[in-house]
């Protein structure tokens, strides 16, 4: 991971968090029902989620409250615009921008000197089947400020109200509450503390819940697509909702989704793309072992490639070549079928979202062709980045070279 780093491609934009910071950090944790960290340093994202604490509890997703009540701290204006990194569900980033838009003067003030504690409520306690989700309709977020600031800039105003009746501006009893409150949280009587509550509609969406689910639900028909084939084989015991269900290794998907116009693909455009070079490329990459030259060197170079293709055994190269092939074959005949000579996983590699569909379906869409096949290293990086880092380091070290190059370049 040392290279992903070195390029700015692993987890960049987090912010250190240290000092009073960490102090205020743990109150927030303990506020939402979670136990304290005991690092005295560490970094978070805009949802205010740390790696190094997840590392720290052994659990990733440590700012939930089970799979249906996950939450967030807030104790930077800084966390504006930042990346979240694991987010819970795809709409987590819609939500933080959201919650920036409507509050962020208020946010400004308040984390001079206090956090903030977000609890997302989507109306449901706990999930307990699978299809559950579902049930997503409205969140709700939830403000709630540490060491109960509100209830304390209440306290101020009466007593300050108090003082001013009558003659009591002579009782040092009233003088002596006043200035232990003014010392312990400073004058409150002109901060607007109040944070009201907020309110997201979700439509489609993808969770990390029941192993992971997407849920397509502004289409002819509402899909349900589970990671987890376990959760899958529950989920088709019910008869409750008038959905379809899949699991995203079917090849019955695709079709689907070609059916409902959520996805499409072109074979004689793609080639000319620089997508298609790049999965051409990672493609090749996987029948490369124990080569003379560096895997990048092969894959940037026209003459390695070329000689290292017709190194590969016949059903290799035909795998690597296979889009070329076909198309040349249907120039001379309409007989021949994609599934007869275009590898499979290299096909649904090549499929995109429909251009029909609105930009917020098309990155959600996209997050799912690349689950179904990753092929593409520039998109596995931007929609499916842990599942991207988990397999980046296994690969050989030169390849690390060309996808990192590839990334960073944006071709």
């Amino acid at each position: 991971m040392d290279k992903l780093k070195a390029s700015n491609l692993y987890r960049s934009e987090l912010i250190p968090v240290s000092g009073k910071l960490v102090e205020r950090y743990n109150k927030c944790l303990v506020k939402l029902g979670f136990t304290e960290t005991k690092l005295q340093s560490f970094s978070i994202d805009g949802i205010g989620w740390s790696p190094e604490i997840a590392k720290e509890k052994e659990e990733p997703h440590y700012l939930n409250n089970g799979e249906a009540n996950p939450c967030g701290i807030i104790i930077s204006p800084l966390q504006k615009g930042k990346p979240v990194y694991l987010p819970f569900h795809t709409f987590d980033r819609d939500i933080m921008k959201f919650v920036f838009k409507v509050h962020e003067e208020k946010i400004k003030d308040i984390t001079r000197d206090c956090a903030i504690c977000l609890d997302f409520d989507q109306g449901i306690d706990a999930f307990y089947e699978p299809l559950d989700v579902l049930k997503y309709n409205k969140v709700t977020i939830h403000f709630h400020l540490i060491n109960d600031l509100v209830n304390i800039q209440k306290e101020q105003l009466e007593l300050i109200d108090i003082f001013n009746r009558n003659n009591n501006f002579i009782d040092e009893t009233i003088h002596e509450q006043l200035l232990n409150s003014a010392k312990a949280y400073g004058d409150l009587r002109h901060r607007d503390l109040e944070l009201h509550e907020l309110q997201y509609t979700t439509d489609s969406f993808y969770t990390r819940g029941f192993g992971g689910v997407y849920v397509l639900r502004d289409f002819i028909t509402p899909i349900v697509v589970f990671e987890d084939e376990t959760w899958y084989k529950e989920a088709i015991k019910n008869t409750n909702y008038d959905v379809l269900i899949y699991h995203i290794e079917q090849p019955e998907l695709m079709d689907k989704l070609r059916d409902h116009v959520i996805i499409e693909y072109d074979l004689e455009t793609v080639v000319k793309t620089n997508r298609y070079d790049r999965i051409k490329k990672f493609e090749m990459s996987l029948y490369l072992k124990k080569t003379q030259h560096p895997i990048k060197d092969i894959l940037n170079d026209p003459i390695l490639y070329k000689s290292y293709l017709n190194k590969l055994d016949i059903e290799s190269r035909k795998k690597v070549m296979s889009v070329e092939r076909y198309l040349e074959k249907i120039e001379t005949s309409n007989e021949f079928k994609i599934a007869d000579i275009v590898d499979l996983k290299l096909f649904q590699a090549l499929h995109q979202p429909h251009s029909s569909l609105e930009a917020k379906h098309q990155d959600l869409i996209w997050m799912l062709l690349v689950n179904i096949s990753s092929k593409d290293v520039l998109f596995w990086y931007w929609y499916h980045k842990e599942a991207f880092y988990n397999s980046f380091k296994t690969w050989d070290e030169s390849l690390k070279d060309w996808a990192i190059e590839t990334i960073s370049n944006n071709i």
